[in-house]
């Protein structure tokens, strides 16, 4: 009899544990879209010193991360948790949970904090998102995004490169060097917020519902291509 009392009383501590952790993690996750919207929002109000309309018309899908860190000290490293979300025919799909972690080479002392949005510029850069697990190595498939109210016409970006980065410090956004890092799915966060796990492939090509969770990161995806270009044209008409 206390041998079948002590298993239950585990297993119903383990249970508790188990929906702790659930909960714990939903609210992790529905903070990072609720900090994802913060970043966008950023986006949109800093036409000059942001991320150019004719880049956020042109990608194929976003991914914000915030509060990236970045440090070390000889050996460099990355890591963040994020959110991403790609075009569809219906319009952007339900928000996929990323993981972004890596390493680099150098002298690099001391820790920044800066936010991270990655933008999914061509076919196969999409391809290899969905993937679940995508290297950025250079080569094309990443580079530095332009910055300003028009995308530089130096910038091969158009054709050739399938991701755009930029980062987010003290409120103004730069492109960011980011070879090494891989992206791929966060499994803990999915299961979170949908209930159960999700293949990446499936929730960035529209076959999720969106969460009510995500409503607000999505409308901000939505709005930030919108208000940029609603800035230039103001910008053209002086």
């Amino acid at each position: 009899m206390k041998k079948a009392m002590t298993v239950l009383l585990m297993s119903a501590l383990g249970l508790v544990g188990t929906y702790a952790w659930a909960g714990s993690a939903r609210e992790d996750s529905v903070a990072r879209l609720d900090s994802s919207v913060d970043v966008l929002h950023a986006i949109m109000a800093t036409p000059d010193k942001g991320i150019p309309e004719e880049v956020l018309s042109n990608a194929k899908c976003i991914l914000v991360v915030p509060n990236l860190i970045k440090g070390g000290f000889i050996f460099g490293g990355k890591h963040g948790r994020g959110v991403a979300t790609c075009r569809t025919a219906e319009g952007w799909s339900a928000p996929a949970f990323v993981s972004v972690g890596g390493g680099s080479w150098g002298l690099q002392i001391g820790v920044e904090d800066v936010d991270l949005v990655m933008l999914v510029m061509n076919d196969q850069g999409f391809q290899h998102l969905l993937s679940s697990k995508f290297e950025l190595t250079g080569e094309g498939s990443v580079a530095a995004g332009p910055v300003g109210r028009h995308a530089s016409a130096g910038t091969d970006w158009k054709m050739n490169t399938e991701v755009l980065t930029y980062s987010r410090s003290k409120g103004v956004f730069a492109g960011l060097t980011l070879e090494g890092a891989v992206v791929e799915q966060d499994n803990d966060s999915t299961r979170a917020i949908y209930g159960k796990h999700m293949m990446f492939r499936n929730i960035l090509s529209g076959k999720a519902t969106t969460p009510r969770s995500a409503d607000s990161f999505l409308k901000a995806v939505s709005e930030a291509g919108q208000q940029a270009k609603i800035a230039e044209a103001k910008e053209d008409q002086k």
